[in-house]
């Protein structure tokens, strides 16, 4: 199957830049981190790169756009969402939504049809950019909209995808994709729609499994190429069971480690201890031998991160590894492994 999105990092290592933490997710990030973290990227040729609304209230579209500004539009795809617009206000409070130092802005959902075009809008003004190349549907999902949300789908259905049709049509984007946690709800709608591509955050990784049965199968027949983000599950697999520098309970899924989660995390770093590969090696490198896996969007923070990264994903990690994965139940056996077709 063809890819979708563009890698010109040397090895065709598939990577593309999360803009979560540009907005300031669960901690500040400083604009000269911000400028280096993004050099840093495009440099080692990250082409690929997403943002949303939601992200620190439009601080991480506007960081990506001062960044991106300097680079020909054609030479790289650029990704944002809609779902939520954002109206100012002098009073916002600073920290909202696990972002730091929010812009003065709150946030309400928005998918009507008008609120789609706006939102894009809105988010072209704060990126001083002509156009994006994919926008997806934000978190219409039950953990965002708990009773309304057979109703928000619905609406998501009838006129927000419609909508990002037209403006397809229209040329002011390239693509239209959901970008969401559900998998339950990807399929809901790829089973009545059509889309260009899903950007699924944490159900696909070393210790979530979810999208494996029967979303992924499905996104390969019809042709749905598939950003991944959320691979340490929010940090869990990248810091390790003892959270991060050691001090604390890991995350996963942006709440604490519940202790079955833990116990298997602590089984996945024994094997990687056992075969002298990293935690975060393994995590980087699982999802990507599913066809139907495109890109992996990583939410780098710093440019340490982002170079981190990079040597992760080529690490070697050799077969007997993987396989001792599999043979623990760590995986489940119906999971492609990296070199499985080598």
């Amino acid at each position: 199957m063809s890819r979708f999105f563009p890698s010109a990092i040397a090895g065709d290592l598939r990577l593309g830049l999360g803009g979560a933490a540009l907005g300031n997710l669960f901690a500040t990030v400083s604009g000269a981190q911000a400028s280096e973290l993004l050099q840093a990227a495009w440099q080692s040729g990250c082409r690929t790169f997403d943002t949303a609304p939601h992200y620190g209230h439009g601080r991480s579209e506007r960081r990506l756009g001062d960044s991106l500004r300097e680079h020909a539009p054609d030479a790289y795809c650029l990704s944002s969402k809609v779902g939520r617009l954002l109206t100012p206000n002098a009073q916002a409070l600073p920290d909202q939504h696990g972002y730091r130092q929010v812009l003065p802005f709150d946030q309400h959902w928005d998918y009507s049809a008008s609120g789609v075009r706006r939102s894009i809008e809105d988010s072209l003004q704060r990126m001083g950019l002509p156009r994006l190349d994919v926008v997806y549907v934000h978190d219409p999902d039950p953990a965002c909209h708990g009773a309304q949300a057979p109703a928000v789908l619905r609406q998501v259905m009838e006129e927000t995808l419609p909508a990002l049709q037209q403006l397809k049509h229209e040329g002011l984007i390239k693509a239209v994709g959901l970008g969401l946690n559900d998998e339950q709800v990807a399929l809901q709608v790829l089973r009545h729609a059509d889309l260009d591509t899903l950007l699924l955050a944490g159900r696909y990784s070393l210790l979530d499994h979810s999208a494996l049965p029967e979303l992924l199968p499905l996104c390969q027949r019809k042709g749905v190429r598939i950003a991944l983000g959320g691979v340490f599950n929010s940090g869990i697999l990248a810091t390790g069971t003892r959270g991060p520098n050691g001090t604390g309970t890991p995350l996963f899924n942006y709440a604490a480690a519940a202790p079955e989660q833990l116990a298997r995390a602590q089984k996945i770093e024994a094997l990687c201890s056992d075969h002298a590969v990293p935690l975060r090696a393994a995590a980087l490198q699982f999802p990507m031998a599913h066809a139907a896996i495109d890109i992996i969007l990583l939410g780098a923070r710093h440019a340490d991160e982002w170079t981190d990264g990079l040597a992760m994903m080529r690490h070697p990690c050799p077969p007997d590894f993987w396989q001792a994965l599999r043979q623990a139940a760590l995986v489940p056996e119906t999971a492609p492994l990296p070199g499985d077709n080598a």
